[in-house]
């Protein structure tokens, strides 16, 4: 017994195929709209799990769900165009008030927005022109060579025939085989190879190598940089190890030029841009290309299309049919789901398993009718994701993927929980896939989630615990040895909920002592007389007002944590001080039932969301009519929130001799006769001695006292 609730009848299981249709519905209607397309590409293949990778799931040049180093390759594919959507992904985050600033930073850089200009160099003896993308357009006299990427598609033309065709060739292969991290990771090591071909630096003409280059990737810009030595940090390193220039022109930095100047300045060694700003000069310079045809001002994104192609078994198939006469035609809705066949076998082919089932591959072209092929690969299990809380609240439509009026009234979903894992995964995705079906008019927002919650990962050993890592925890043995309310109470406990915490099975046991400390008293006091029935209190003495307020305190404290930002680690630490409260208070011989009443109510009712099955039982016992989960939650006094008296200390010459109860706000002359009130502290004190008196209001006050 889990204690949780869930409303079965809404269940959703992304993997059988009333679900994944409307998956594959999904993809149809992104193929109608142009957003999804095949073609060849270099991708991330991951050697373990043998299929592709987006960008998205590659980590520091790792594969994010094995770690293994993510490799490149050459494949027909299928993308989803994410790209297209760049600028409102980028925009809209600014109405997300309540995310997390940091997710919204992940994917703005994610995303990677960047303003320059697109320029064009021609390749000498050649009819080629490499088109390079750079934000820093005002340094383009200062560039001193070309690098392509070695996926670039000039680079076969480029060396065909030449003295360097065959070392080229042994380049491109070796770098297709290193990862991104070990091609541009900090310490990664630049490799290059002089091409044997020049352009011409359009704004100069000068004639300037063609290299290619292991820190340039085809993913990013045009897969091509114009370098600029002098004033960028990787172009200053590779120019250093083959010898080639390095022209200064910005102004500042080391005069000897022993490392790249970075800083802005004004503009040097650059004809008509020589003294602007770096600002205007980026400007007049794409301007200049303009006019002469030779480039624009241009936008590049870091973001790249969304590759969903994955050659496995678990996925959706993506429903498209391959024909020789008609080329890819997507599979009519009616036709759908495309459902997985069962008699699959798994090999470590690095195909999908699908292709071995010739009765899943051999199909009718829906246009023709002749004989065709199925696609094989399957989709990224992120895109049964990117649409799954549209489909909770229309579980059981059988005609369509989702109610629009049902939709449109419960959604966007109001707070969303999950781990910042995801900030550039789902998150992003499920923002994307609900801005096309918004355009599509299927529904009314383009926004998933109003209000974003990320909390921390349990690790285990230092590790992030999963069922792939092999560390989780089975709750079954805990939950046996303590009950499922002590295994709630301390995950709950077990640190702020946006931080990752350290599981540890010997804590729970801390848990449990707290819950038997509250049974034992709630027992204890249920065998005074009268406690189960309400009572009036009179005449309250200080030590009664002191629980009453602690208790009104608590409720506040309970509330404002569990409303704001889930912080129920702190809202056990209050609920753990009210109890240690409470049993002082039952021993005094003064103690009154109905101020213990209240507060034990009160602290079983703000138990009841974190331990329901022990909370519920003491709220039986005494003697309420309703549950507690129909009891509504406790309200707190402002009135009881703030003390009428304050407990100071007592000082002689800085050291503390004694504590007094005193009226909040009272004055100096009030404290001194409050203080002299007290027998003891009064016959070892002589007031006549007192030279000097600090005195800090509801705090303290030090006699200093001369000889």
């Amino acid at each position: 017994d889990w204690s949780m609730g869930y409303d079965w009848d809404k269940e959703v299981v992304s993997c059988l195929p009333d679900y994944y249709r409307w998956t594959q519905w999904i993809f149809l209607k992104l193929h109608e709209k142009g957003l999804a397309y095949r073609k060849k590409s270099n991708v991330n293949w991951c050697p373990t799990d043998m299929t592709v990778l987006a960008n998205e799931q590659v980590v520091d040049g790792r594969c994010e769900r094995c770690d293994s180093l993510v490799e490149q390759k050459d494949l027909e594919q299928w993308f989803f165009k994410i790209t297209e959507y760049a600028d409102r992904l980028l925009a809209d985050l600014q109405g997300l008030e309540n995310w997390p600033d940091r997710v919204k930073t992940m994917q703005r850089n994610w995303i990677g927005r960047s303003e320059g200009a697109q320029v064009d160099f021609k390749v000498e003896g050649g009819g080629e022109t490499i088109t390079v993308f750079t934000t820093r357009p005002d340094t383009l006299f200062g560039a001193t060579y070309l690098v392509l990427a070695p996926e670039h598609p000039l680079v076969a033309g480029l060396v065909a025939g030449g003295p360097k065709e065959k070392e080229a060739q042994a380049f491109v292969a070796s770098a297709k085989n290193l990862s991104s991290l070990e091609r541009m990771g900090e310490n990664a090591e630049k490799q290059g190879l002089d091409t044997g071909r020049r352009a011409v630096n359009p704004v100069n003409g000068q004639s300037i190598p063609i290299y290619l280059a292991n820190y340039v990737l085809m993913n990013y810009g045009t897969g091509a940089i114009m370098a600029v030595p002098a004033h960028d940090t990787r172009d200053f390193a590779f120019a250093k190890k083959f010898n080639l220039p390095i022209l200064r022109v910005i102004e500042g930095g080391d005069p000897e030029l022993k490392e790249a100047h970075t800083e802005d300045g004004r503009l040097m060694n650059s004809g008509f841009l020589d003294g602007l700003t770096v600002g205007p000069a980026k400007a007049k310079m794409a301007e200049w290309l303009e006019q002469r045809k030779l480039g624009k001002a241009s936008v590049s994104y870091r973001l790249r299309d969304w590759l969903i192609s994955r050659q496995r078994y678990w996925g959706a198939p993506i429903p498209m049919i391959d024909c020789p006469k008609c080329g890819w035609v997507p599979v009519p809705e009616k036709d759908l789901p495309v459902k997985l066949p069962r008699n699959v076998e798994f090999k470590p082919t690095g195909e999908s398993p699908l292709k071995s089932v010739p009765e899943f591959v051999n199909a009718a072209c829906p246009k023709c009718g002749g004989a065709a092929k199925r696609e094989t690969d399957t989709m990224d299990t992120f895109v049964d994701s990117s649409w799954y809380f549209l489909r909770y609240v229309s579980s059981h439509e059988s005609t369509r993927a989702f109610d629009p009026q049902v939709v449109n009234q419960w959604l966007p979903v109001d707070q969303y929980i999950g781990g910042v894992e995801h900030a550039i995964l789902h998150l992003l995705y499920s923002r994307f896939i609900t801005k096309v079906l918004k355009d599509l008019g299927l529904i009314a927002f383009d926004e998933p989630f109003k209000r974003l919650f990320t909390q921390g990962m349990i690790t285990k050993g230092g590790v992030k615990m999963s069922k792939s890592k092999g560390n989780s925890v089975q709750p079954d043995e805990l939950i046996q040895k303590y009950g499922s309310d002590t295994f709630r109470l301390y995950t709950l406990f077990i640190g702020p909920p946006e931080r990752d915490a350290e599981w540890d099975d010997r804590a729970v046991d801390g848990s449990f002592r707290f819950l038997g400390r509250v049974w034992r008293l709630f027992v204890e006091l249920l065998e005074r007389p009268d406690f189960a029935a309400k009572a009036p209190l009179e005449a309250p003495a200080e030590a009664d007002k002191q629980l009453r307020r602690k208790t009104h305190q608590t409720i506040q404290k309970v509330t404002q944590d569990m409303e704001g930002g889930f912080k129920f680690n702190t809202a056990i630490s209050a609920m753990m001080e009210l109890v240690n409260l409470l049993y002082t208070y039952k021993e005094n011989p003064d103690s009154k039932t109905p101020i213990l009443r209240e507060a034990v109510e009160s602290l079983i009712r703000l138990l009841g969301p974190l331990t329901p099955h022990v909370a519920e039982e003491m709220w039986s016992r005494l003697g309420h009519p309703k549950t507690l989960m129909d009891s509504g939650w406790p309200a707190f006094d402002p009135d009881w929130l703030v003390a009428d008296v304050v407990e100071i200390a007592v000082q002689v010459n800085g050291k503390i001799k004694s504590r007094a109860l005193v009226p909040v706000g009272l004055d100096e002359a009030g404290v001194k006769r409050e203080v002299q009130k007290d027998g003891k502290l009064a016959s070892a004190l002589d007031m006549a001695k007192v030279k000097k008196t600090i005195w800090v209001q509801d705090k303290l006050v030090n006699f200093i006292v001369g000889a």
